[in-house]
């Protein structure tokens, strides 16, 4: 394992990796609350692909919020779980049924998910919960904020009493903390107060302007500066309208939202990833999906509903102990998601002049 993770580039243990790693390989419940960006996946991945290693069937069930996010989980367990013989299998929807089937025939040692695919496959008797020695909840704050609690309660019901369940969140709200209560047993908490939190790294910037005036105002941004870019807008319509105007002015964009087939979404972030799209527009159902290395820039082209969900879209680019540049427009309609923000931040976020000579 030592010797996968110094070919992966991991070097010195994050603070959360750290800390859930030792009571994570004794068996032991945890429940982990860390910022985006701080190591969480791998954290969890490590102790699976040791405690794994060596047996038969599929033994072990993560779960998702997103289908990127997921993907990404399955990737980290190709990386670590190779030269261990443990094998990961993605079982989210928009993909074919037929081949996940084929795929859970092979008895995969982890299942990666989302909540309403697994239960299809329950439904369908192609996967049996009551094998599951381990459990594990990724971005539980953002399975619920998404709706998924009646699918989570369903599939805890179909799972056996004695397991390892580790639950991962970047904040812990109080339906966070009723689940956990529910799901795990004498668990190991483990909570990282960052000292140099994201909303501190990234270099921020906000922009008074109309909503007119916004699109004008991200053309000016995106023409200063050729670094990748990541532009989150409100709503899924949004996303395709900004996608193909910036496609019209010459840019490289990729779109990528819930409403995207998973071979549209795989290509638009693999297209970001490596350097064949410029600019990638994305909805707030993405934020947390989104492991891409070196964002030069994160522009909140709407800003979000949620305050946490700015630290998330923001946490884009200053992932690890990496620094980035954050642009957020506001509207006169906005000012009340603003002092949202603003508040949970405990500062003001810097106003930019208007000359958008924002350099570094």
């Amino acid at each position: 394992m030592l010797r996968d993770l110094a070919k992966a580039g991991y070097g010195e243990p994050t603070p959360i990796q750290r800390k859930a790693l030792p009571p994570a390989l004794e068996g032991r419940d945890i429940i982990g609350c860390a910022q985006t960006g701080t190591g969480k996946t791998a954290a969890f991945v490590i102790p699976l692909v040791e405690r794994l290693a060596g047996g038969q069937g599929t033994r072990a069930l993560i779960l998702a919020p997103t289908r990127e996010l997921a993907a990404q989980i399955q990737k980290t367990i190709e990386l670590l779980g190779r030269q261990r013989s443990v094998e990961g299998t993605l079982i989210v929807g928009g993909a074919d049924m037929a081949q996940q089937e084929r795929a859970l025939r092979q008895h995969p040692d982890v299942l990666v998910a989302t909540p309403g695919r697994v239960l299809d496959h329950m439904w369908r008797g192609t996967i049996n919960l009551l094998a599951m020695e381990f459990f594990v909840l990724d971005e539980a704050d953002r399975l619920l904020d998404m709706g998924f609690a009646p699918q989570i309660n369903q599939i805890l019901d179909a799972l056996p009493e004695e397991r390892q369940t580790m639950v991962f969140s970047a904040t812990m709200p109080s339906d966070v903390a009723s689940l956990a209560k529910v799901c795990l047993k004498h668990p190991v908490r483990i909570e990282i107060v960052p000292v140099g939190t994201v909303s501190a790294r990234a270099e921020q910037h906000l922009f008074h302007t109309s909503r007119e005036q916004k699109t004008i105002l991200l053309l000016k941004l995106l023409k200063q500066e050729a670094g990748p870019t990541l532009v989150f807008t409100r709503t899924k319509s949004r996303a395709d309208r900004l996608g193909k105007l910036l496609q019209d002015d010459g840019l490289k964009v990729g779109v990528l939202h819930g409403d995207r087939t998973m071979g549209q979404r795989r290509e638009a972030l693999e297209g970001f990833k490596r350097g064949r799209y410029q600019v990638l527009v994305a909805t707030d159902i993405m934020a947390r999906g989104i492991h891409v290395n070196d964002i030069a820039h994160v522009i909140n082209y709407d800003l979000p509903s949620s305050p946490e969900d700015y630290v998330h879209r923001i946490g884009r680019t200053a992932r690890m102990q990496a620094t980035g540049r954050a642009s957020s427009f506001v509207t006169p309609e906005e000012r009340g998601q603003l002092h949202a923000i603003e508040r949970l931040l405990g500062a003001p976020v810097p106003v930019a002049s208007h000359g958008v000579s924002v350099s570094r």
